[in-house]
């Protein structure tokens, strides 16, 4: 059998296409959506992240602010330029891009950020507010893999899910909205024992590993008709790959994500969403 290939690239241009009309609707009213990002050092991929993100705000008319910090900016320094952008009523998104330069702390970079500004939901209080099934800004990529679900019409009750992850970017919040949606979850991690027993006998799996000098998710640990999502991204043998090959597990699969075009496009897309989330919110408390 050939499974059915969950295509990131379409189904981010579908919210980005609802993210525009929402622009629209907010510019009617007088506000002007608008992100802003923090990029600190010359670190390559960082900046073309952030330049990747700046295109696709323009593409659905969400304004945005680009603010590049010296690599060798202090905490105190950089806690100053985000306590700029809370107080600032034009900006209602702000995205320090990570990863950060070793003095900076990334905990206490993140928690300074204004809640209702917090569209990467990295925040204590919009992490806390997600386990309570409250949150309004959700992490990127794991409500961008929700996402998927919902447009293939992947029913989540009852079916049993592996996580290969448990950082606070993916694996944390994806935990929570799969238990949402009353899927049973287990967190595999590094020191997981017997992970190929875990994923034989998942109905989906979700890998994030992103190192396959160390880790690959290979056809003979998923069962016929698993769901494959792969979020992991990384560049392996001069290649861009994820944790598994594509080719080969779409023979088994039911469903499964290509690296690239899979997970990584929708990270974007949500991010566009939570701006205009952020936005509608900052309006509604006269901000």
């Amino acid at each position: 059998m050939t499974g059915v290939k969950i295509d990131g690239k379409v189904i981010a241009q579908s919210v980005k296409d609802r993210v525009k009309q929402a622009a629209e609707e907010l510019r009617a009213q007088g506000i002007d959506p608008c992100l802003a990002t923090v990029l600190i050092g010359d670190n390559p991929a960082s900046a073309t992240y952030v330049r990747n993100k700046h295109k696709a705000c323009l593409e659905v008319g969400i304004a945005t602010k680009d603010h590049k910090m010296d690599g060798n900016i202090t905490q105190s320094e950089l806690s100053k330029v985000i306590d700029n952008l809370n107080a600032d009523k034009s900006v209602h998104g702000i995205l320090v891009q990570l990863p950060l330069p070793g003095q900076l702390d990334e905990f206490a970079t993140t928690s300074r950020i204004s809640p209702i500004k917090d569209v990467d939901g990295l925040t204590p209080h919009n992490a806390g507010l997600l386990a309570m099934k409250k949150a309004a800004l959700v992490a990127c990529t794991p409500s961008g893999i929700m996402e998927m679900f919902d447009y293939h019409g992947i029913d989540l009750v009852g079916k049993n899910v592996v996580l290969i992850n448990r950082s606070n970017l993916v694996g944390k919040p994806l935990y929570h909205l799969l238990l949402e949606k009353n899927a049973t979850v287990i967190t595999c991690h590094s020191k997981t024992k017997d992970l190929s027993k875990y994923c034989q006998s998942a109905d989906i799996i979700i890998s994030a590993v992103g190192d396959r000098s160390k880790f690959i998710l290979t056809p003979a640990m998923i069962k016929e008709g698993a769901i494959v999502i792969d979020v992991a991204i990384s560049r392996f043998h001069e290649k861009i790959v994820g944790d598994s090959d594509f080719d080969q597990i779409i023979q088994k699969a039911s469903f499964a994500t290509p690296v690239p075009g899979g997970v990584g496009p929708m990270t974007v897309a949500m991010l566009l969403r939570n701006t205009i989330t952020a936005a509608s919110l900052s309006s509604q408390i006269g901000r």
